[in-house]
């Protein structure tokens, strides 16, 4: 009987196996970790949803004045009384970048336990502030990132969250009008 002929694997060999295994890794590696660059913040114009809001809520629409102009307006929202057949919310929300790329929201309702507990992240109280005369909640998130300052008033509930400092919370209040 005639044995076959076993070959023995080379040092070509265990680098062409190598090659086979090393190479779809570079690429996949390449492909999903490359930075694409950096991608602008597109600015969304306040001015026509803050004046609709003004006119259709029921209590006062707050809105940054003054805010320099570094500061990107990137979301703003209204939904009036019973929206596209939702439930009445009367939901006013703009939302800011900072120059140091934080993100400010301002959410207000008439609905406030809803909104306390949704733009606070679930937020536990943390003292107060005084920004013009005006006493706020402040409220920590659980997992201690997100920061808010709340005011319930009768008509209308406010909440500002940043993942920032109180105090930068309490100047981004202060600059808050109502027309």
């Amino acid at each position: 009987m005639a044995e076959g002929r076993r070959r023995t694997a080379t040092t070509g060999d265990l680098v062409r196996s190598l090659l086979l295994i090393i190479v779809p890794i570079l690429i996949i590696t390449f492909v999903f970790t490359r930075n694409t660059g950096d991608h602008p913040v597109e600015a969304v114009d306040v001015g026509p949803v803050l004046g609709q809001a003004r006119q259709q809520a029921p209590y006062p629409v707050l809105a940054p004045a003054a805010l320099p102009p570094e500061w990107v307006p990137t979301r703003v929202s209204w939904e009036p009384d019973g929206h596209d057949g939702a439930p009445p919310r009367e939901l006013w929300q703009v939302g800011y970048l900072s120059p140091d790329r934080i993100y400010f929201g301002l959410s207000q309702s008439p609905d406030s336990d809803d909104l306390i507990t949704a733009q606070t992240r679930d937020g536990l109280p943390d003292g107060t502030s005084t920004v013009v005369d005006t006493t706020w909640e402040r409220r920590l998130s659980p997992d201690g990132r997100t920061r808010s300052l709340v005011r319930v008033g009768d008509e209308v509930t406010t909440v500002i969250v940043a993942d920032t400092d109180y105090a930068a919370l309490e100047a981004f209040a202060g600059t808050l009008r109502s027309g």
